[in-house]
Formats: C-alpha cells, structure tokens, sequence
C-alpha cells in the first residue's frame, strides 16, 4: 500500500523529554506525510495495557489527522511472543506498527523466542506506567506488609494473578518478593493475557491479590471493587488512593513499565523517518496528552535513534534481572 503524499505545512517543533532526562531534536519544519492507511498490532487481549495503548495511539493518530484509517488488532498469547512471531517475518512491509515494551522484551528472554526486537525496527517510546497490587476490598490484608507476610508463612495460600510469565507485573512481584525474604520461585503467581482477565480471577476469588499497571485496575479502585495497596512510585499518584508508595517500602522499589511502537526490520529508511516524525508529532498534540493523562501514563517519549540505543541498553538490564529471577532462557 502507497502512502498518499500530501502538501506539508509549518508546525511548531516539538521537543520531547525521555525517562533518563535527554531530549530529542526539534521535529522538522514541515508536519509528516499522513498516512493512508495503518495497522496497529495489540499483542495481547482487549483491556490490557498494550490494548490501552495500541488504541490510544490510534485516537491520537485520527484525531490529529495523522492517520485516515487507523486500525488495531488483538494478537495475544505468551508475552506477547505469540504477535511477535507473526510480525517479525514481515519485514519492510509498509503501514503495519507493533506495540511492544518491557513485557515482550522479558517475554523473549524468559520464552527463550527465536525472533526477537532485533528483528524490527525501533520507533518510538512512548510511555512509561507504575504498576500496582491490589486486593479484594473485604481481603485482610491491609497492606503490602500484610500481604507478604502471609505469603512468607505460607507462598501456596495467596495466589498472586497478573500479566504473562516474565511480564513486567512478574517481574515486579519477583522483586517486592525479594524484599521480603520470599523466594520469588516460590510466588503462587497466575499469569493471565490480559488485565480483564487478572481483575475476573481476583474478583472470582481465584486470586486473593493482583498485580498490573495503573490504568488496569484504577477504574476498579475508583469503584471500590478492590482496594490499592501499593503504587511503585516514590509519590502518591493523581486519581485511585493506594495504602501505601514504594518509598514507603522501600525507595529501590520504584519501578515503571513502558511501552512503545515498532515497525517490521529492513524498513525503507524514509519510510522509516515518516513513521518517527508521525509519532513525533502525535507526542505533541493535546489528544495525546489527553489520553495520557486519562490513562495515568507517565510521559517518556524518546524516538528514533535515542530509541533504539536505550532499547540495548535496557535489553541487557531487563536480561539480568530475569536472570536473578531464574526465568532468562535467552
């Protein structure tokens, strides 16, 4: 599919701030190309938080006129693994985006996967989310001191649902686990494909407390269908009230999620220009901002090349720490 060439007009640069504090360069003078048509991949199911963010960017992307006819397909399964293998064989095909991020990166650690993020084409991240736990509101657990304690006397009587094996929400556990003195081998910890899936176990009571990112599980807080115990921020969050923050825990404790967009490997190298300048310039707009904020994301937008060194360097973190977990495969 061609993408439709259109008049390009001035816009205001745009400058965006990464999570480590660098900047990126002005946007060029002239606004992208918009694009005819886009498929955006969610490798996981509807509600969770690579759904979340597919469908966001897409909101973002239309509204703008960015994009005319944005779309997004659910591809879930083991980490998002399941989608990666489908997109990475698909190399320099145009108008086709993945969601990626923390969770597909452990997913092909801990999966020990044959195609990995090397195989696609860095773009963009764009956000940054803190994850939560959470219990039922009649649970007696009060807070995440309350809660590994049982765990500590007794790991088979607290079942702990979250994301896929490996995800970012495992990985979390494993390391509020570590904290407390628990092997986190020894979690009862029951991975789900999606965030709707993990509230329907901790709701059912097949789970006595859930792990995932913020915008998951904070319509249910604000409903007072289950109760915040813990936020991995080092302050208290705008929006559902939480027991307790990581640095009432402790402050190494911190910890975010994040996602971002990717494109098939051996992409045409303007092609590739296009789609970084389009997100870009998404970043910038007020719909994005909006959705965001909805969303309780944290804005850590970094494009391009910045990207796609970051991305080597968190692959090698994210590797290591899996490692300690007893979960690296590759």
């Amino acid at each position: 599919m061609k993408i439709t060439r259109t008049a390009a007009t001035t816009a205001a640069a745009v400058l965006a701030l990464s999570a480590c504090g660098s900047s990126e360069d002005p946007a060029s003078d002239a606004e992208p190309e918009a694009l005819d048509r886009l498929e955006i991949i969610a490798p996981a199911a509807p509600g969770s938080g690579w759904d979340r963010t597919a469908r966001g960017t897409q909101d973002a992307l239309r509204f703008a006129g960015l994009a005319k006819s944005p779309e997004v397909t659910n591809v879930a399964g083991a980490s998002g693994t399941v989608a990666l293998s489908k997109f990475a064989p698909q190399k320099g095909k145009e108008d086709l985006w993945i969601t990626s991020g923390l969770a597909m990166m452990s997913g092909v650690i801990s999966n020990g996967t044959e195609a990995t993020l090397d195989d696609l084409t860095p773009l963009a991240r764009l956000m940054g989310e803190y994850e939560v736990v959470v219990t039922p509101t009649n649970s007696p657990y009060k807070s995440v001191d309350d809660l590994f304690a049982a765990i500590k006397e007794d790991p088979e009587s607290v079942a702990i649902a979250g994301g896929s094996v490996g995800s970012a929400d495992h990985i979390y556990i494993g390391l509020l686990a570590r904290h407390y003195g628990v092997k986190p081998a020894d979690i009862k910890y029951v991975p789900n494909s999606g965030g709707g899936e993990a509230t329907t176990a901790l709701l059912s009571g097949k789970a006595q407390a859930g792990v995932s990112g913020l915008s998951e599980f904070a319509p249910q807080i604000k409903s007072g269908r289950v109760k915040g115990l813990l936020v991995s921020s080092l302050e208290p969050v705008d929006g559902p009230p939480f027991e307790q923050t990581a640095a009432d825990v402790d402050k190494s404790l911190e910890f975010q999620n994040w996602r971002s967009m990717m494109a098939p490997g051996d992409l045409d190298d303007a092609l590739k220009t296009q789609y970084v300048e389009t997100l870009k310039e998404m970043h910038g707009t007020q719909g994005w901002k909006d959705i965001a904020a909805e969303n309780a994301w944290n804005d850590n937008f970094l494009a391009g090349d910045e990207f796609a060194t970051w991305l080597k360097e968190e692959n090698s973190r994210v590797k290591e720490i899996l490692g300690e977990l007893g979960l690296a495969k590759n």
